[in-house]
């Protein structure tokens, strides 16, 4: 999308305009009318369901209560038919829950804030959003406008940053993820290369480090070189912060590359996005892989990057195998096919909430799922 992408609407008697800003990628909305303190609920609701967009001149905080309505209006459960339907399969199921999330996110988008230069919100009770906006878009000198959720979502992101998130495998200290950087909240994986037997202490490769967390535990499990890539900046930018945190930077090294650093090392570890799958969202890159591509790219060079003897360490959830969108017999095809055997494997169940959650639409695939550390070595 255009970084200068200008929505309008009418307001006042003249018509109007300013700059779009969406980090999620959203589409501008094509009509926009303007909402305050005696917008009802159910209205905003029928017009954000027909594509009608409402840029707020109310209270922040009033604007802040009309989206939580109007998110309890999208999750309101449907009456059930009084005939039985066939229930939908597994990927079915997957298919239809991010139809629904895509709608969902769609729909509460279209409540919109509207902010002046400096990331300054012209609204009653507006909060200081300056250091989380500054993070996600950058500097700003004109007027934009956004929508409250994303808002609200860097705003979140801030606060996870600034507060970090503590690492149990680093001795309980913390790593802070940035805005658009998938953080580790999920620490059965980093729990994991924690407790892998090491096939040398000399040098290892992070592939696709993210925040960096996986480089840092490797580091302080006494890997006197890590060489840590990414190709997002952003990642880049995040775990170069965390590094020079946690004092290892003599010990890690970052470079920007699609998938592998020069030359070759006996340690290469990748915990690659689990599901395949079109990402609907740039924030979304980091759980899917469309056509596993980064899985597949991974596999495929593995064997002549490593160094005799070696392992490849490949962290993977088999959630995708549950939701039918991939096979068991698919991902061992893959290695085969790349001339890698397996030399191990550990296994963890996750202990997220959701595995618990039966009003899940996924529930019976999350809570078989398994994530594993496959330890590949070259044939």
């Amino acid at each position: 999308m255009d970084e200068r992408t200008v929505i309008g609407w009418h307001e006042d008697g003249r018509d109007r305009s300013a700059r779009w800003r969406s980090e999620s990628g959203a589409a501008p909305p094509r009509r926009v009318v303007a909402a305050d303190d005696a917008t009802r609920a159910d209205e905003a609701y029928r017009l954000a369901c027909e594509g009608t967009a409402l840029l707020w001149r109310g209270d922040f905080q009033n604007a802040r209560q009309l989206l939580t309505a109007m998110a309890r209006r999208v999750d309101r459960t449907p009456r059930k038919r009084k005939r039985k339907t066939e229930q939908p399969s597994q990927v079915q199921a997957f298919h239809l829950y991010r139809q629904a999330r895509a709608q969902r996110a769609r729909t509460l988008g279209m409540l919109l804030i509207p902010v002046e230069p400096g990331h300054t919100i012209p609204l009653r009770r507006a909060p200081d959003v300056v250091a989380a906006c500054t993070e996600a878009y950058g500097p700003a000198d004109e007027p934009y406008v956004t929508s409250l959720r994303e808002l609200l979502g860097l705003v979140g992101a801030h606060e996870w940053r600034e507060k970090g998130v503590p690492i149990p495998a680093l001795g309980g200290d913390r790593v802070h993820p940035h805005y658009g950087v998938f953080s580790p909240v999920r620490g059965e994986y980093v729990d994991l290369v924690a407790q892998a037997p090491l096939p040398a202490t000399t040098v290892a490769f992070d592939i696709g480090t993210g925040t960096g967390v996986l480089a840092a535990v490797l580091a302080r499990r006494g890997m006197e070189r890590v060489v840590a890539t990414d190709q997002d900046p952003r990642a880049l930018a995040c775990a170069h912060d965390n590094i020079e945190r946690l004092d290892l930077a003599k010990r890690v090294e970052l470079v920007q590359v699609d998938l592998f650093p020069e030359g070759r090392a006996p340690l290469i570890v990748c915990n690659p996005p689990w599901l395949p799958g079109k990402p609907a969202t740039p924030l979304e890159h980091a759980v899917y892989d469309a056509g596993g591509r980064m899985l597949r790219g991974f596999l495929a060079g593995l064997a002549g990057r490593l160094e005799p003897g070696g392992e490849g360490w490949l962290i993977m959830s088999d959630l995708a195998e549950h939701l039918g969108l991939r096979s068991r017999e698919e991902l061992l095809g893959l290695f085969d096919a790349a001339g890698l055997t397996v030399a191990g494997r550990l296994d963890t169940k996750p202990a997220h909430p959701r595995t618990a959650d039966a009003d899940d639409p996924l529930h019976a695939a999350r809570a078989a799922e398994t994530t594993s550390l496959w330890r590949l070595a070259a044939r």
